[in-house]
């Protein structure tokens, strides 16, 4: 029996599915109709073996993911606002440059430098005359201000109308992960049953990122001047996205320990907020693109596992 991995992420109207060497977008347009985009992604350690190496894959895993991901959202965008054009029925589409594309990735990086780790910083810095400047207290305290305005806004952009329907994409996401890792059939039936909370979550990882970045941070010497605090935290984010990756990946071959569900239960009550119940069109939509992904990597069968 072959074991395999897959993954996902919610999408506008969509869900992105990779397996190890290919991926696949499935969106519901307006019509109703559901359209596939589907690519082969060949693992970079085929041609850098060092990218095998424990906190490197990490690192670059994150950086793959995002660019990944944001491909992803455009093409999902594309085809989710979709028009009919009043004559010849044909679909007016207008797509985003590579560099428009870039440019949004960078927009996107610089937005969670400055919001999770150097407004923390900077609010810390102000609490000095109340806090004190000693090490441990100044970096615990960031840290919790950190991990308060993340709480926040993900909790301010769940009230969004087209955010709630991306959270249920969500969920219906890791509904079918599920299915497929208990390797039952993947029908609509099948996949209702199960969880939308998944201990390998993308939520749960930027929680551990945040929790991760607290010891990372208070290696940082006090002394250091504000500007070279802030570059530093920085330099230090694929070593945090390093160990946050090794910790989920050994979580969730373990996570039916009594210690490792204690660990992993905040990410996983972090998940109530970032997924919904799915209805059964967004369920067809994740199981689709499951099927999809695994076809392009090497042809779907249901006796499949993930571990």
């Amino acid at each position: 029996m072959e074991k395999i991995n897959i993954g996902g992420q919610a999408v506008l109207e969509g869900v992105m599915m990779r397996a190890p060497r290919a991926m696949a977008i499935a969106v519901r347009r307006p019509s109703g109709e559901i359209v596939i985009k589907r690519e082969q992604t060949p693992p970079l350690s085929e041609r850098f073996p060092i990218v095998k190496l424990p906190l490197v894959r990490g690192a670059v895993a994150l950086v793959t993911s995002l660019i990944i991901g944001i491909k992803a959202l455009n093409f999902s965008a594309n085809e989710a606002l979709v028009e009919e054009e009043q004559e010849g029925g044909e679909a007016k589409q207008e797509e985003l440059s590579s560099w428009a594309l870039a440019g949004t990735m960078v927009v996107a990086f610089g937005f969670g430098i400055a919001l999770f780790f150097v407004l923390p910083l900077y609010l810390t810095k102000l609490l000095v005359p109340v806090i004190g400047d000693n090490n441990i207290i100044f970096n615990l305290v960031d840290g919790v201000i950190r991990v308060v305005v993340f709480l926040l806004y993900i909790w301010s952009i769940a009230k969004m109308k087209d955010i709630e329907r991306v959270f249920q994409y969500h969920g219906a996401e890791h509904k079918t992960i599920y299915a497929f890792e208990e390797g039952v059939e993947l029908t609509l039936e099948n996949v209702k049953r199960f969880s939308r909370l998944h201990p390998r979550c993308g939520t749960s990882f930027l929680l551990i990122v945040m929790l991760v970045s607290i010891a990372v941070f208070s290696l940082i010497p006090k002394a250091w001047p504000f500007i070279w605090k802030a570059l530093s935290r920085v330099v230090l984010l694929p070593l945090i996205a390093g160990i946050s990756y090794e910790f989920l990946k050994w979580s969730a071959k373990h996570d039916q320990h009594p210690l490792v569900k204690l660990v992993i239960a905040p990410g996983l009550a972090l998940q109530r907020l970032t997924t919904r119940e799915p209805d059964d069109d967004q369920l067809e939509v994740a199981i689709c693109s499951v099927k999809e992904a695994l076809d392009e990597n090497g042809g779907y069968s249901d006796d499949r596992i993930v571990v």
